[in-house]
C-alpha cells in the first residue's frame, strides 16, 4: 500500500502527530478547556430539550467528542450533540421510547460507518440548499418553541410534543409565568448577546451560565434548578451498559435511523468545511464520516445521544487557538473533570438560563440571513423551501426531507431537459459565437479562465472548488467563462457566491462571462452583481478580457500611487 493511500484512511489526529510539538500543545490544551467549558451548558440543554436527563448530554459530549476528534478526519472538529438532533431524539422517545432511542443511534452509525467505507463522504452534495435551509430553519423554530416554557418558568404539567398543540398549550398557561425566571432568562439572553457583540472569542454561555447560578445561589431565586428537576447529575464516569435488542423496532427505527445518520452527516461535512476556511485545511470527509459512525455507536453504550460535527463549539475551538485533534480529545476530559469534581454545582443552574442559550442556538442555525436571497430565486426553488420547513414543523422531519428529495429531483429532472436545445446553424449563429470562443484570444499574464461545462445544479456544485485548491497562486484577475453551463440553481449560486467571495478575501477579482438565458435570469434575479459588482458581470469572454486589463491597470495605479 502506498504511503498516499495509506494516508486518506489515517485520521487526521494520526497525521498531525507527524509535527506535533510541546507548543501545539499548550495551544491545544487552552483551546481544549475553554470548548469544553462552552460545551458543558450546551450539552446538558440539547438532553433536556431532547427529553433526556442533563448528565446524557454531558456523557454523550465525553464519549463522542474524544472519539470524533480521535478517529475524525478533521484537525480542528468538535463533536457533540446538537440542536438539529433535539426534535428528531424527542420524537423517536415518545414512540419507542429510550431503548428505541439508543438502537436508532447505533443503526444510524452503521449507515455512517458505511457511507464513509464506500467512498460516499461527499454524497451530501445531493441535497439541494433550499431543502437545507428549509429544514434548519425548521428546527430552529421547533427547539425554540420547546425552550418558551422553560424561559418564562410556565407551569406545564405536560408540554405536547406537537408543534400546534404546543403552541396553543403555552398560550393557554401563559398566565402562570414565573416573573424571576422571565427575568433571569431575559438578562440570560442579553447577557449572550453583550458577549456576542463585544467579542467572539468570548464564551458567552459560559458567562450566562456563571452568571445565572450565581445569580439564584445569591439571591435565593424561586425558578426551576437542575437539581429541583433532575435531583442534580451524578459524580463519576458514565457506566458501561450495553442497551437492550428489541427486533421489533428494527423496522419502525429505519426511517428515524437514516435521518439521523443524513442529518448527522451534513452537520459534521457542513462543520468541517467551516472549520477548513478558519483554519486553511482540508478534511478528509469520509474518515470524518467513519469517525461519526463509530461514536454513535458507541455513544448509547454510555447512555449518550446521538452525536455530529458541532459548527458553534468548532468555531470556539480554532479561534481559542487549537492546532491539531488533540484539543477535540481536551474537551472531552475536561468535561470528564466536571463530572468527577464539579458535578454538585451543576444542580444550582437554572432552567431558565438554559432555555435562553437555546433560543441563541436555534436563531444561530436558522439560516435566517438565506431566505432573502432564496425568494430572488425561481418559484421552484422557493416552493421546495416552504415545502421542507412547513413539514418540518407540522409534520415530521422525516418526511419533511424526503418529501423535498422528491420535489429536488423532479425539479433536477426539469431542469436537466431544459438544457437540451435543438437549433439550425445559420451565418448569424457562427458571427455571433465569434466573441465567446477562446482560440483567437491572447490570455495576458494577469488572468486565468476557469469554465463551467454543462448543468450546474445540486451534486455537481463542489466541483468549482478546483478554482479555490490553490487560491494563492492565481493571477489577480480569475474569468469564469459561462458560456457551457447549461443551467443553474440556488445551490450552483451558492458556491458561485462562496468563490467570489474566498477570491475577493485574497485580494482578487472574479470576473463571469458568457452566461445562457436561464443561468443569466437567475443571476439577475439572484442580485449577484451586489457580491462581485455589475462590472464584473460581462456577455462575452471579449468583453471578459477588456474588464481584465480595466481591473489590472487599476491595481497597478492603486500601487504607484501607494508607493508615492
Amino acid at each position: 500500500m502506498s504511503a498516499n493511500l495509506e494516508d486518506r484512511w489515517l485520521p487526521a489526529s494520526i497525521l498531525s502527530l507527524r509535527d506535533y510539538s510541546l507548543n501545539k500543545f499548550l495551544h491545544d490544551l487552552i483551546a481544549g478547556v475553554t470548548v469544553g467549558l462552552v460545551a458543558l451548558p450546551l450539552a446538558m440543554a440539547f438532553a433536556i430539550a431532547s427529553g433526556l436527563t442533563p448528565q446524557a448530554g454531558i456523557y454523550c459530549a465525553v464519549v463522542t467528542g474524544f472519539l470524533i476528534s480521535a478517529l475524525g478526519g478533521s484537525r480542528t472538529q468538535i463533536g457533540g450533540p446538537t440542536g438539529a438532533f433535539v426534535v428528531v431524539i424527542a420524537g423517536i422517545i415518545a414512540v419507542h421510547g429510550v431503548d428505541g432511542l439508543f438502537m436508532c443511534t447505533m443503526m444510524a452509525g452503521v449507515v455512517l460507518i458505511i457511507l464513509g467505507v464506500t467512498g460516499m463522504g461527499t454524497a451530501v452534495k445531493f441535497i439541494p440548499r433550499p431543502i437545507v435551509i428549509g429544514f434548519t430553519n425548521g428546527i430552529a423554530v421547533l427547539i425554540a418553541s420547546t425552550q418558551i416554557k422553560d424561559f418564562f418558568g410556565l407551569t406545564i404539567s405536560i408540554v405536547p410534543g406537537v408543534f400546534w398543540l404546543r403552541m396553543e398549550s403555552i398560550a393557554a398557561n401563559f398566565h402562570t409565568l414565573s416573573y424571576a425566571a422571565t427575568v433571569l432568562g431575559v438578562v440570560t439572553l442579553a447577557a449572550l448577546l453583550l458577549c456576542r457583540a463585544l467579542s467572539n472569542r468570548i464564551p458567552g454561555p459560559i458567562v450566562a451560565m456563571v452568571a445565572g447560578t450565581i445569580a439564584v445561589a445569591a439571591l435565593k431565586l424561586p425558578v426551576e434548578t437542575i437539581g429541583t428537576r433532575f435531583g442534580g447529575i451524578p459524580s463519576g464516569l458514565p457506566h458501561f451498559v450495553i442497551p437492550h435488542f428489541r427486533a421489533d423496532l428494527i423496522h419502525g427505527l429505519l426511517g428515524p435511523a437514516l435521518t439521523v445518520a443524513m442529518l448527522g452527516a451534513i452537520e459534521s461535512l457542513m462543520s468541517a468545511v467551516v472549520a477548513d476556511r478558519m483554519s486553511n485545511d482540508h478534511h478528509n470527509p469520509n474518515v470524518e464520516l467513519v469517525a461519526q459512525g463509530v461514536a454513535n455507536i458507541v455513544s448509547p453504550m454510555f447512555g449518550g445521544l446521538p452525536a455530529t460535527g458541532a459548527i458553534a463549539r468548532t468555531a470556539t475551538n480554532i479561534r481559542a487557538g487549537a492546532q491539531t485533534p488533540v484539543a477535540g480529545m481536551m474537551h472531552a476530559l475536561t468535561l470528564v473533570c466536571v463530572l468527577l469534581f464539579a458535578a454538585t454545582l451543576t444542580s444550582f443552574i437554572p432552567m431558565a438560563s438554559l432555555a435562553a442559550i437555546l433560543l441563541v442556538v436555534a436563531y444561530n442555525m436558522g439560516e435566517w440571513r438565506e431566505i432573502p436571497q432564496l425568494l430572488k430565486l425561481t418559484k421552484t426553488d422557493i416552493s421546495i423551501w416552504l415545502v421542507t420547513f412547513a413539514l418540518t414543523v407540522f409534520a415530521d422531519l422525516t418526511v419533511a426531507v424526503e418529501a423535498g428529495m422528491i420535489l429536488a429531483a423532479l425539479l433536477f429532472i426539469g431542469r436537466v431537459a431544459k438544457t437540451t436545445t435543438v437549433s439550425q446553424v445559420t451565418d448569424d449563429y457562427v458571427e455571433d459565437g465569434r466573441v465567446h470562443i477562446l482560440q483567437d484570444k491572447d490570455i495576458p499574464y494577469y488572468a486565468t479562465i476557469f469554465r463551467i461545462h454543462g448543468p450546474f445544479l445540486f451534486g455537481s456544485t463542489d466541483k468549482v472548488s478546483v478554482i479555490l485548491e490553490k487560491v494563492h497562486e492565481l493571477p489577480p484577475v480569475v474569468i469564469l467563462r459561462l458560456r457551457n453551463m447549461t443551467a443553474i440553481d440556488a445551490t450552483g449560486l451558492f458556491a458561485l457566491e462562496e468563490v467570489a467571495r474566498e477570491l475577493h478575501a485574497s485580494k482578487r477579482t472574479l470576473i463571469l462571462c458568457g452566461a445562457r438565458e436561464q443561468p443569466a435570469q437567475l443571476i439577475r434575479q439572484a442580485e449577484f452583481e451586489d457580491v462581485i459588482g455589475r462590472e464584473n458581470i460581462c456577455d462575452n469572454v471579449q468583453a471578459a478580457l477588456r474588464r481584465a486589463e480595466d481591473v489590472f491597470e487599476g491595481m497597478e495605479n492603486k500601487a504607484v500611487a501607494g508607493a508615492k
